[in-house]
């Protein structure tokens, strides 16, 4: 078992088979009509037929929520809809779901509103996070004078040690807030031992989980890990830009937050998203559950389908990082490469997501983009030139990285394929290329 958990298990063919199918433009670039592997999923993610065909049906209504009759109902019904899927999506048991245009308004919002009306005297958060919350708390903190502390980074892992957090944590501590899966490094976070720890230092203290980057990969539980906000960038995991969504706890709820004088507390949407949103939020988590019921059948409940397709995606996604890593017989790995470096220590997979950060002898990171871009590979860099980059690649010692992020629906034959074009490249710039 322990070696399953390492190396990972690929979905049976005829479940990658039906996989394959429901991504648009897999194969293929839209505009050029040539083959390519798309491994920037990071950035963007493959988009699923279903969200597609969902919003475009839903957004041509003309009709209003709220506005009586059966097309209204039906698009109320949507974000009654979302709200549960969500909900079970997080295990949330009480609070309220959070939308705008992107999850990195939400997590700032939510940030700032907790630094503004919590006792404290300072803010703990990592070097890792996401410009969206690492400024959240840095923006907030200065405005109402408040100190900011950074838990930094294990150049070593790429990952946060939790000791790093702990130490900076006291009973003046407002706010903690702490990525779920490092978009440069591809490190898992231990978010469960991360809150019982520091709950144990201040037993009140509001946590927020930026779990953007993790919800395609993975789950996180608001039971097991109650932390109080959480988000997702549904773009992220097959879905349409333009929709940021979380999930915060009562008590975050209940915080003053931005809304009309009249509405009540539980709203934290400002008017809401399109309905078409909200029918793409629960189209994704649909998918979900028919990769579950492959295995559990129809008769399971939708938390428990939800988490066996997620345990498969993530097994999958796993099987094809060991791939990656360690090749096979006939096609060696990255780790057996000369002239390409895995930038972090990757031993233990099972604290892994789907990202490989690179950097090549002789090449800058953005030369070496354009280089696989030649070859039909999409990847990309993030550099120190970047703002939404520099302060996570210097903390692992870098000036930049090549990330290379598949997803679960690409294949030990796609895998193998990109390793042969990244043997390619490193022979072409040893030769001075």
């Amino acid at each position: 078992m322990a070696e399953i958990d390492n190396k990972g298990k690929l979905m049976p063919e005829e479940l990658t088979k039906w996989v394959r199918s429901q991504y648009l433009h897999l194969e293929k670039d839209p505009m050029t009509g040539q083959e390519r592997l798309f491994f920037d999923n990071s950035g963007g993610s493959m988009r699923l037929k279903s969200v597609s065909e969902i919003f475009q049906k839903v957004d041509d209504l003309p009709n209003c929520g709220g506005h009586g009759g059966v097309t209204s109902d039906y698009l109320d019904s949507l974000r009654v809809q979302a709200c549960d899927d969500l909900s079970t999506m997080f295990n949330a048991k009480d609070g309220c779901i959070v939308t705008s245009m992107t999850a990195s308004i939400i997590v700032f919002d939510v940030s700032e509103a907790i630094i503004e009306s919590v006792p404290g005297t300072n803010v703990v958060t990592t070097a890792l996070e996401h410009p969206s919350a690492y400024d959240g708390c840095a923006a907030a903190a200065k405005k109402f004078g408040k100190e900011l502390r950074v838990a930094q980074t294990d150049p070593r892992t790429g990952s946060i040690p939790v000791e790093n957090i702990l130490k900076l944590i006291d009973k003046d501590t407002c706010l903690l807030s702490v990525i779920m899966t490092s978009n440069i490094t591809g490190a898992i976070l231990d978010i469960e031992t991360i809150v019982r720890e520091a709950r144990k230092i201040k037993p009140d203290l509001y946590i927020v989980c930026d779990s953007v980057q993790h919800t395609p990969h993975g789950t996180i539980d608001m039971q097991e890990a109650p932390v109080d906000a959480v988000n997702f960038a549904p773009y992220k995991f097959g879905g349409i830009r333009g929709l940021g969504a979380g999930w915060i706890t009562e008590r975050v709820m209940n915080l003053p937050h931005r809304k009309l004088i009249e509405e009540k507390q539980s709203n934290w949407e400002m008017g809401g998203c399109a309905p078409a949103m909200y029918a793409g939020l629960s189209a994704i988590f649909n998918y979900v559950l028919e990769i579950g019921k492959y295995y559990l059948g129809e008769g399971a409940s939708r938390r428990d389908l939800y988490l066996k397709g997620m345990e498969a995606i993530m097994l999958h996604e796993r099987a094809l990082l060991a791939r990656m890593l360690y090749g096979s017989d006939e096609q060696p790995g990255l780790l057996s490469m000369k002239g390409v470096h895995v930038a972090v220590e990757m031993d233990n997979l099972a604290e892994r997501d789907l990202i490989v950060p690179l950097t090549f002898d002789g090449k800058e990171p953005a030369q070496v983009s354009r280089m696989y871009e030649k070859k039909g590979v999409v990847v990309h860099e993030r550099c120190d030139n970047s703002l939404y980059s520099a302060r996570q690649v210097n903390s692992i010692g870098e000036h930049g990285i090549v990330r290379v992020s598949p997803l679960h629906c690409h294949t030990y034959a796609e895998i193998d394929k990109f390793l042969k074009i990244t043997q390619e490249i490193v022979d072409e710039i040893a030769a001075g290329k």
